[in-house]
């Protein structure tokens, strides 16, 4: 971690109450997780990791703030929708926001997944990122561990991109729902005509 990306990790802009500074959010996706689910992506990311799939999202400056009531009514919305997937940039690093949303659309029905470069057990240390118990509360699924890209996964069996990661099944009604395949992508082509993509792209040995 360089200087820079260290003072933002602990001097980050401030957040407003009740909101979240996201990189961005689609509305239903089917490579981030089990069944249809809207994904979030928060803004800030202090890892750094070689091949980043997101790296726009490595900045802690405020990108796209949204209030938390706005973003579970986006969510809601789509009656297709089964759940909601966190990822980033780094989620743990805005948990409190985080688990308000989760609450939101569990109360729903929708289920709630996060993917996070920390492990299991540091998030459940007590130095963890403020919040991280209250976020890990709340969630269905959890993909833990940075992405190495020499440690790659190409299989369409694979809900991890890298062999280090783990996937936490919290909620056993998902045990037999794990169908989808980290190797695959979508692009998604949003209102302004910009492109999305999200999912992991293979990169050849």
């Amino acid at each position: 971690m360089n200087s820079q990306s260290l003072q933002q990790t602990l001097n980050p802009p401030q957040i407003p109450a009740s909101y979240l500074n996201l990189m961005g959010y689609v509305n239903e996706s089917a490579v981030n997780g089990p069944g249809c689910r809207a994904v979030v992506w928060v803004q800030g990311c202090s890892r750094h990791c070689p091949d980043c799939f997101n790296p726009e999202s490595w900045s802690f400056e405020l990108n796209q703030l949204i209030s938390i009531e706005d973003l579970a009514l986006k969510i809601l919305s789509n009656p297709r929708n089964t759940g909601v997937t966190f990822s980033g940039g780094e989620p743990f690093w805005q948990a409190p926001g985080l688990a308000k949303l989760a609450r939101q659309v569990k109360a729903a029905g929708l289920t709630v997944m996060a993917f996070t470069g920390f492990s299991l057990e540091k998030l459940q240390a007590p130095n963890a990122p403020a919040g991280a118990t209250e976020l890990l509360e709340q969630l269905d699924l959890l993909i833990d561990g940075s992405y190495i890209k020499e440690l790659a996964v190409h299989s369409p069996n694979s809900p991890v991109s890298s062999s280090n990661q783990r996937l936490h099944i919290f909620n056993p009604q998902l045990q037999d729902k794990i169908t989808w395949a980290s190797d695959q992508i979508e692009i998604h082509v949003l209102n302004n005509g910009d492109r999305l993509v999200t999912g992991y792209r293979r990169y050849e040995k």
